[in-house]
C-alpha cells in the first residue's frame, strides 16, 4: 500500500508537528479538566518519541510508530465514526496511506490481495506537476487546479466503485530549500503555456528542492451511485441547443466548475464531410467563438494548423492561455472573433466519438492565463457524457413519452403531469427531426405558495433522553449482576468494575454529550462483556441474570434498546399516520382546484402547496380557490393536530407537537430541478420566501425569549395587513366550528437572519375527547390530564 516516487519536487518528512504544536495551543484556552488532563497526558505521552516532531523520511516507520501515531490522531480519526467514514492519514501523491479507518480498511481487504492503490489518471509526470503547483499556490501564484480526484477500487464481487477524494492540508508544511530557484510571475507565465514540457517545470522546481513537512487527511465519498453524474449528463447536452436562455443556463454549470463570475460559453458543430465548422442546428441565438456572425467557415482559414490538429486528429484540448500572443502569430478568423469578444484566454473542448468531432465547446474568459492547459482537465469528467447524450437511440414513441419523464423527472405529482407530458412529446420530436432535443426545465410563474409543518416538539432532547435512559439502566443492570457476584466471590477485579461502572453513572446523569455513548461501548468491549463470559459460570441464579441481561441487548449495537426504541417507535407511528391523513384530505384537496402538493417526514411532518394557473390545464384561476386551500389547510392541520395525540393514546411515550403555518402574499416562479428532482423557487427575490421557511420555526416572539411555535397552539406566519385580516376571518369560523379556542394573540417577531418585519397570530387549538358521539372540545391542558 505504499508507493514511493523518488523523481519528485519534495523531500518527504512524516511528521506530527503541527498536530502537537495545536495541542499544546489548547492547553493555553481549555478549561474543561477532563479535557486538559487528556491532552496532557497525550503530549508528554508522545514526547518520547521526538521523531513524531521532527519528522522522518523512511516510510517503514509508520509501522514502527503505529500505535503512537493512533493515540495522536485520535480527536482527528474518532473510534465512534470508524466504520462510517472512509478516512486515512496519507502523503499525497506517494499512495503512502496510514491510519486508516475500519471501513477504509475493509474497502481494500475486499479488493483483494493484487490490487494496488492508485489514483486515476495519476501517473508520476502528473503527480510531478501537481506538485509543483501546490508549491506556486503555496507562494500565492493563482493557478486554479482544483480538479477532483478519484480511486477505483474492485468491491468483493469484483464490481468497480468509485471513491471522490478530499483532501486535508492543515498539518502539511512547505518549506523551500535554498537550492530552489526563485519563482516570478514571468516563470509562471511560461509554465502554464507549457503544460506537456515536464522538463521545463523540473527546471523551475528541481527535484527535492522543497520539503514537505506533515501528513494529509484523506476522505472518501462513494459516488458509484450517485446521480448527480447523471442528471449533469443530462443537463449539459439537453439544455444547450435550442434556446439562448438554455445556453445560459449551461453557461453557469461552468461558471461554478470554474469559479469564473463572468465565464462565457459557445458550441460549435463540426461538419466532418465537407472539413467545416458550422453553426449549432443554424442557430444564430447560440454563441460561437470559432465563427462569430458567420454560419459556415472552413478549417484552415478558422483556426491554426495545431489547433485542428489537436481538435480533429487528436481530440485533445486546444487552449489559448494569453491571446495577445496567439494573435502575434496567427491571424486568422478565431484570433480575431477572440479579440473582438475580449477574450483574453480560453479552452476548446473536442465533442468527439471514437475519434471522430463531432463539435466543439468554447469557454473564454476575460483575463490571461485564467483558462489554460492545466484547468482543462476539469472537463475529463464531462465531456464523455455530452457526447454520449447525444447519440441517443429511438424507442417507441410512447415508450419514450414515459421514459423520458421517468429518467428526467421522477416523482412528478399528478396534477402537472401534464405539463411534463407535454415536454416529453417535443422532446420526442425535436429529436426525431435533428437527433437534437432539449428537456427543458418545467417552470410554472405566478403560483402563490402555501407551508405548513407539525413538528415534534424538543424531539433532540427527547431522543437524547431515551439513549441517556437506556444507558443507565444497563449499567444498573450490570451493577446488580455484578453484586450477586461479589457475594459469592469477592474479587477485587469486581470492586474496580463497579467503580468504574458508578464513576460513567454519574458522569451520564450530569451530562450527555456525543461520546458518552462510545465510552460506554468501550467499557463493555473492554471490561464488562469479558467478564460476563466468566460471571455466568458463578451459580445458576447469576446465569440466568446475565442472560436475560443479553436478551435486552440490541444485537447489533450490544446496547439497551428500550426506550430509545420506544423513541424511535413512537415517531415512526406519528409520521406514518399524519402523512396517511394528509395524503387523504389531499385528494378532496385537489377537488378545489389542481395544484401541487408535496409532504415530507422529518421529526414530525411538513407539506408545500403551489395554486396558480400555469399549474392547471386549461382551468381559470381565480383568487377564492386560493382561500378556499388556505382555510383547507388552516382546518386540515387542526384535525392533524387532534390525530396526533388522539394516536399517542396507544404508543409506547407521549411526545408534543407545535404547528406553524407560513403565508406569502406575492406570487412567486417555481422550476423543477433536474439536478435535485423536485421544485424550487426560481429566482434571487423568491429564494427569501425559502429563508423564512428554513429558519421561521426557530424565531422567537420580539423583546422576548418566547419561542414563536408552542405545544397545543396553531401559529400563523405572515407579513401584510391583508393576510391578517383574512386569516383572523378563518379563526373566527375555525372557531364556531370547535377547531379553535378563543385565545388569539397578534405577535411581532424578532429579525431572523435578514429576514424582518414578520407577524404572527397564535390561536390554542382545540381538541374533541375519543368519542364518536360527542361533540364537546377540550383545551390542551384538560387534553393533557386526559392522556395521563
Amino acid at each position: 500500500m505504499m508507493q514511493r516516487i523518488e523523481d519528485f519536487p519534495f523531500e518527504i518528512q512524516i511528521s506530527f508537528h503541527k498536530v502537537i504544536e495545536q495541542y499544546e495551543k489548547e492547553l493555553e484556552h481549555i478549561e474543561n479538566e477532563i479535557s486538559r488532563e487528556y491532552i496532557q497526558q497525550v503530549i508528554k505521552y508522545v514526547a518520547d518519541y521526538p521523531e513524531l516532531k521532527e519528522g522522518f523520511t523512511d516510510p517503514n516507520l509508520i509501522e514502527k510508530f503505529k500505535p503512537q501515531i493512533r493515540i495522536l490522531l485520535d480527536d482527528l480519526f474518532p473510534t465512534i465514526l470508524t466504520n462510517n467514514e472512509i478516512k486515512a492519514a496519507a502523503v499525497p501523491f506517494h499512495n503512502i496511506i496510514f491510519n486508516s479507518s475500519k471501513r477504509f480498511k475493509q474497502i481494500l481487504k475486499d479488493a483483494g490481495k493484487e490490487y494496488k492503490l492508485s489514483m486515476r489518471n495519476l501517473d508520476d509526470d502528473i503527480a510531478y506537476l501537481f506538485a509543483c503547483i501546490q508549491i506556486l499556490k503555496k507562494q500565492g501564484f493563482n493557478v486554479d487546479i482544483s480538479r477532483p480526484f478519484y480511486y477505483d477500487i474492485p468491491d468483493e464481487n469484483g464490481v468497480t466503485r468509485h471513491y471522490r477524494l478530499a483532501l486535508n492540508a492543515d498539518f502539511v508544511e512547505i518549506i523551500r530549500k535554498d537550492s530552489a530557484p526563485e519563482i516570478t510571475q514571468d516563470d509562471v507565465d511560461h509554465l502554464v503555456e507549457n503544460i506537456d514540457d515536464l522538463e521545463l517545470w523540473k527546471e523551475k522546481f528541481p527535484p527535492d528542492s522543497y520539503i514537505f513537512k506533515g501528513f494529509t487527511i484523506v476522505n472518501l465519498t462513494d459516488v458509484t451511485i450517485d446521480d448527480a453524474i447523471s442528471e449533469l449528463k443530462t443537463t449539459l447536452l439537453f439544455e444547450e441547443v435550442n434556446e439562448k436562455e438554455e445556453v445560459a443556463r449551461l453557461q453557469e454549470i461552468f461558471r461554478s466548475i470554474y469559479k469564473i463570475s463572468d465565464l462565457r460559453v459557445g458550441i460549435t458543430s463540426f461538419n466532418r464531410r465537407d472539413m467545416v465548422f458550422e453553426r449549432l442546428n443554424n442557430n444564430e441565438e447560440i454563441s460561437s467563438y470559432i465563427l462569430d456572425q458567420e454560419l459556415v467557415n472552413e478549417c484552415d482559414t478558422g483556426i491554426c494548423e495545431s489547433g485542428l490538429q489537436k481538435l480533429i486528429e487528436q481530440n485533445d484540448y486546444f487552449t489559448i492561455s494569453n491571446v495577445d500572443d496567439y494573435l502575434k502569430k496567427h491571424n486568422n478568423l478565431l484570433g480575431k472573433n477572440l479579440k473582438k469578444h475580449e477574450v483574453k484566454s480560453c479552452i476548446l473542448a473536442p465533442i468527439a466519438k471514437n475519434g471522430r468531432l463531432l463539435g466543439v465547446l468554447e469557454l473564454v474568459s476575460r483575463r490571461k492565463n485564467e483558462l489554460n492547459s492545466i484547468n482543462a482537465i476539469k472537463l475529463d469528467d464531462i465531456l464523455p457524457y455530452i457526447v454520449t447524450t447525444m447519440e441517443r437511440n429511438q424507442n417507441d414513441f410512447e415508450n419514450r413519452v414515459k421514459a423520458v419523464i421517468q429518467s428526467e423527472c421522477t416523482s412528478i405529482h399528478p396534477s402537472v403531469l401534464w405539463v411534463f407530458e407535454k415536454e416529453a412529446k417535443k422532446f420526442i420530436k425535436d429529436f426525431d427531426k435533428d437527433g437534437l432535443a432539449s428537456f427543458k426545465d418545467i417552470t410554472f410563474k405566478d403560483v402563490y405558495p402555501l407551508y405548513g409543518q407539525i413538528d415534534i416538539v424538543a424531539s433532540s432532547e427527547a431522543r437524547n433522553d431515551a439513549i441517556k435512559k437506556d444507558l443507565l439502566d444497563q449499567l444498573d443492570i450490570i451493577l446488580n449482576i455484578i453484586g450477586k457476584a461479589y457475594e459469592i466471590e469477592q474479587l477485587p477485579i469486581y470492586d474496580q468494575v463497579k467503580y468504574r461502572i458508578s464513576d460513567f453513572k454519574e458522569e451520564l446523569e450530569s451530562k450527555l454529550n456525543a461520546s458518552s455513548e462510545q465510552k460506554v461501548f468501550n467499557l463493555l468491549q473492554k471490561e464488562v462483556n469479558p467478564l460476563m463470559s466468566h460471571l455466568k459460570k458463578q451459580s445458576d441464579e447469576i446465569k440466568s441474570l446475565v442472560q436475560e441481561y443479553k436478551d435486552k441487548l440490541n444485537p447489533e449495537t450490544g446496547i439497551v434498546y428500550n426506550h430509545r426504541q420506544k423513541y424511535d417507535q413512537t415517531v415512526q407511528q406519528i409520521n406514518r399516520t399524519m402523512s396517511r391523513y394528509i395524503d387523504r384530505k389531499q385528494i378532496q384537496a385537489q377537488q378545489i382546484y389542481p395544484h401541487y402538493f408535496e409532504r415530507y417526514k422529518t421529526d414530525g411532518v411538513d407539506h408545500n402547496m403551489y395554486i396558480g394557473a400555469s399549474m392547471a390545464n386549461k382551468k381559470p384561476f381565480n383568487k377564492v380557490y386560493l382561500f378556499n386551500l388556505r382555510l383547507w389547510q388552516l382546518s386540515t392541520m387542526c384535525e392533524m393536530e387532534n390525530r396526533f395525540y388522539k394516536l399517542q393514546e396507544n404508543t409506547p411515550i407521549k411526545l408534543d407537537a407545535a404547528s406553524l403555518i407560513l403565508v406569502y402574499n406575492s406570487t412567486m416562479s417555481i422550476r423543477y430541478r433536474m439536478d435535485e428532482k423536485k421544485f424550487d423557487v426560481d429566482g434571487t427575490y423568491n429564494a427569501r420566501y425559502e429563508i423564512i421557511k428554513k429558519r421561521i420555526d426557530k424565531a422567537y416572539v420580539k423583546g422576548t425569549e418566547e419561542r414563536v411555535t408552542q405545544k397545543g397552539k396553531m401559529t400563523i406566519v405572515y407579513s401584510s395587513t391583508s393576510d391578517e385580516r383574512e386569516y383572523l376571518q378563518y379563526i373566527k369560523y375555525l372557531q364556531a366550528k370547535k377547531y379553535l379556542g378563543e385565545q388569539v394573540e397578534i405577535l411581532e417577531l424578532e429579525d431572523v437572519q435578514g429576514v424582518v418585519g414578520l407577524k404572527a397570530i397564535r390561536v390554542n387549538i382545540l381538541y374533541t375527547l375519543d368519542n364518536e358521539h360527542s361533540e364537546e372540545t377540550i383545551t390542551y391542558e384538560d387534553l393533557m390530564e386526559e392522556l395521563h
